[in-house]
């Protein structure tokens, strides 16, 4: 460090001291820039690899005509985007995944609220009701869909044996385009409320009792204490099991797959499944990489207004 300044330096000089604290403030700097190499640099490779490239290659192909093998063949432009907003089928593809999207979070949220405060009760038992609402942590999505497959039976499903008891008419859930993506909806929302009721119920326990103490001395119903007291406080939680649970929808995929096949009729054609259908079915990955990148347009759209609308409702 202290080669580079000339023999028989005064260390009381200004220069020098100025020309020694350059020098330290250097050999830091290189210092710290190698453990930033070392412990930042496995993650930004594996990150450029299996993100960042995949992301502007995606971008790359939506402007390209490719072959069967993905190669880019004939450069098009913007015409992919002009032509998948002309087409009905993606436009009800679109509709299907706005409304699947909606109705789980909302379906989600508002179920596991309301198991999350019915597991605070003290009741007896309600250790093991809680272990049950949270169960579905840990079930894969292939049993899920086979447990649903078969409730789902129209000759020998729970649903069409309660149909029978109450001479309701027969249902064939999977197979009817009415009633197809309702089916998806109710397998979604079970599969997503174990990990939603355990977040809201961490947050609820979180909350001190002194104020709700205090509540009930001054009078305030139970009601009003969670709309004024509980969810003003877990907003935070609130927010971002919201903000987790919109884009998780938007990229469901498992259980069509293995449910509908994005039957029928396309009823249960969501936005994600069309991008597998037309890259490893079709073989059209311009036409995916043109679906993917809308596809992510509207997912960071959409988280982007939930934080910019609802973030300042969050009090933190």
């Amino acid at each position: 460090m202290l080669e580079s300044l000339p023999q028989n330096s005064n260390l009381q000089d200004p220069d020098v001291q100025s020309a020694l604290v350059q020098i330290t403030t250097s050999a830091r700097w290189r210092k710290d820039s190698l453990y930033v190499t070392l412990f930042l640099g496995p993650s930004l490779l594996l990150l450029s690899v299996f993100v960042f490239w995949p992301m502007i290659k995606t971008l790359y192909l939506s402007l390209f005509l490719t072959d069967n093998l993905g190669h880019a063949s004939v450069f098009v432009g913007l015409s992919n985007y002009v032509n998948l907003f002309k087409d009905p089928a993606y436009l009800s593809s679109l509709g299907a995944t706005l409304l699947y999207v909606i109705a789980v979070s909302v379906l989600t949220i508002v179920l596991g609220m309301l198991l999350a405060v019915a597991a605070q009760q003290h009741l007896q038992g309600i250790r093991f009701f809680r272990t049950i609402f949270s169960s579905t942590m840990g079930i894969s999505v292939s049993v899920a869909a086979i447990f649903w497959l078969f409730a789902f039976n129209p000759s020998v499903g729970v649903f069409a044996q309660i149909s029978q008891v109450l001479h309701l008419p027969e249902i064939n859930w999977l197979a009817d385009p009415h009633f197809a993506l309702l089916a998806v909806i109710i397998t979604t929302v079970w599969m997503n409320l174990g990990f939603t009721f355990l977040i809201l119920f961490g947050a609820l326990q979180q909350l001190p009792s002194s104020l709700f103490e205090a509540a009930k001395i001054a009078g305030v119903n139970k009601t009003t204490q969670f709309f004024k007291i509980s969810l003003p406080l877990i907003s935070p939680t609130l927010f971002f099991v919201l903000v987790v649970t919109l884009i998780d929808a938007f990229k469901s995929f498992g259980l069509i797959d293995l449910m509908t096949v994005g039957g029928p009729n396309n009823a249960t054609n969501l936005l994600v499944y069309r991008v597998y259908q037309d890259a490893f079915l079709n073989g059209n990955y311009g036409l995916a990489s043109t679906e993917s990148v809308i596809l992510t347009v509207i997912i960071a759209i959409i988280t982007l207004l939930q934080f910019k609308l609802l973030g300042k409702r969050v009090n933190y």
